[in-house]
Formats: structure tokens, sequence, C-alpha cells
């Protein structure tokens, strides 16, 4: 793993970073972060930590103050690192020293008002509904491959998952009859997401042909797997799903993410509240679900022409009672 080598690069160093295995637990247990956030938030605070070892020489973290910091974001900026990353290392050393002043190791949180860079919000491209249609559609083959590949992609489309959520999909999550899936999510947060009648179509028949030949007599109680009868990886999913778009002649940049973003963007577009695709995307913020309310402006335009009683002629239109 990443966070194991950067930790063996640590070994001849002098760690002043005392309490980052109690961080660590903490967004464990206390933030229940996914273990790919755990591991983000600690490669990037090993990375801090190195930097305070090699230039600073403190003893331990309560020596560190906020210009240390900043001398440390400019270290980043002159490395020419990406706004996104910046501001996601800020992100990590910010929650740490937060961490380290709620459990008193600090008199003060001397990151409290450390400014992340502004960062434009960079929006995956969308699929129009017919694409999406060819490409689910050109999987038509009845060997347990093919149908594994058409379930998959029925169910992401159908239910908005995240990679992460489709590929651990288990047995039990799927309630058939009633037609939904009881997923975990982020935080351990359990959501309800409806599932479409193809999709259903497409797990049943995956099932009944498919997934027992894939497990090679192996017991598990994923849903998918690869040709090996082990869990899919997200690397394996993300070369399908490209080669797939670009086999439809589909030229666009996609990854399992454009499919969300597209399951949330169809669902605007067709009058589903905001509030509701919060809750199917398992989003804890209204605002993180706001960036799916980027429709064209000339179809905003339209439904106000439609709609609005004084737009155009649609106030003479109406009978006025005098």
């Amino acid at each position: 793993m990443k966070e194991e080598g950067i930790a063996k690069r640590r070994d001849n160093s002098d760690t002043i970073f005392y309490r980052l295995a109690e961080f660590k637990y903490y967004l464990e247990d206390n933030l229940r972060l996914s273990e790919n956030s755990i591991n983000a938030y600690m490669t990037d605070l090993y990375q801090y930590e190195e930097f305070m070892v090699k230039y600073e020489k403190y003893e331990d973290e309560a020596d560190i103050e906020r210009e240390d910091i900043e001398k440390y974001i400019q270290s980043l900026k002159r490395k020419k690192l990406s706004k996104q990353s910046i501001s996601r290392k800020i992100i990590a050393i910010k929650e740490f020293h937060k961490f380290l002043y709620k459990e008193n190791v600090t008199r003060e949180n001397v990151a409290e008002n450390i400014d992340s860079p502004k960062v434009d919000k960079k929006l995956p491209s969308v699929l129009s509904i017919e694409e999406i249609s060819k490409m689910i559609n050109s999987i038509d083959g009845d060997d347990p491959l093919s149908l594994r590949n058409r379930a998959m992609m029925e169910v992401l489309y159908s239910s908005g998952l995240r990679i992460s959520e489709l590929l651990s999909l288990t047995n039990e999550e799927v309630h058939y009859k009633d037609q939904y899936l009881s997923i975990t999510g982020k935080g351990d947060k359990e959501r309800i997401v409806p599932l479409g009648d193809y999709a259903v179509i497409a797990l049943r028949k995956y099932m009944g042909e498919a997934r027992d030949s894939l497990l090679n007599g192996k017991k598990s109680n994923l849903l998918f797997f690869n040709y090996k009868g082990d869990m899919m990886s997200r690397q394996g999913f993300f070369k399908f799903i490209k080669k797939l778009a670009l086999d439809n002649g589909i030229t666009k940049e996609i990854s399992p993410h454009t499919i969300r973003h597209s399951f949330a963007t169809h669902l605007l577009e067709n009058g589903t509240d905001l509030r509701v695709i919060q809750e199917m995307l398992g989003h804890d913020d209204i605002s993180t679900t706001q960036i799916y309310t980027h429709l064209d402006k000339s179809k905003i335009k339209a439904e106000y022409d439609r709609a609005h009683p004084m737009a155009n002629n649609n106030f003479e239109k109406k009978d006025v009672k005098k």
C-alpha cells in the first residue's frame, strides 16, 4: 500500500507527529470515513510531517505554528502542484490540527484560518440518454461476462451508485420484489435506492445464468466478480467502461462517475426534486448535489417561457376576469 511505503521512508527520520495513529483511529471510529479517504488523509499528513522534520526540527505537533503551515503550502506551490491537490492536503492538515486542539494537545487550532486555494469545480462530462442506451444495448451476448457487464451497467445507471458501492454490492442488498437496493455508503450510512425494471431483469438473468459460473466453485456473498471469481477492481471496471464507450463511437471523457453524474442529471432534467436526488446519491450536504444543476440555459429558458404567466404571450393567452 502507498501508506506502508511512506511509513518505511519515515523509519530513518525523527518522528514528531506522535498522535497520527490516534488521528487515524479518530477518522475510522468518529468520522467513519472510507478506507480510501483515510489512506488519502494519512498519505498527505505523512508528507506534511516529512516537511516539518526536514526543515523545522520540531519536537512534537504542539510546536507547529500557523507560519510553519504557510511555509509548507508555499513549498507545495513551488512544486507546481494543482490547486485541487493543494486544497486536499490543506483539508487533511486542518482536520488534524482541529483534532489536536479538541484533544487538548495544543492550546489553539493554528490551522483554523488557513485558506485553501479557490478551485474551479470541474464537472465530469454527461452522457445523453441515447448514448447511455447505446452503450448498454451493445452488451447483448449470453456468455457469463456479457451478462455480468450488462447487469452492472444497468444497475449503475438505474441507481447512480458510486463505483465502490457497485463493486461491494452483496446479495442481501438487492430486493428484487420491491425493486430497491439497501446501500451502505460513505461513513457507513445506509440509504435506500430504487432499482428500475431493466436493472432487475438484467440482474435476474445474471444471477440465474452467469454468477455461479464466474465464481468457479468459490464461496462469496458479493454480487459481481472478475473472470477469476475474485472481487472486481476499480481499474478493471474503468477499463471496461472506457472501451465500451469507444466501441460505440463515444469520445467523451468517461469513467464510472460519468454514469453516476448522468443518472443525476437526467433525473434533474426530468423534474426530480434536488432533495430526492441528494438522498439517492447519498450526499450529506445539498451543496454537493447542486453541482448537478448545470442544466443547459436554453432548457431553463424554454421551461420559463412555457410556465411563467408573464413570459412571451402566455399572459395574453390566459382568460383574465375583468
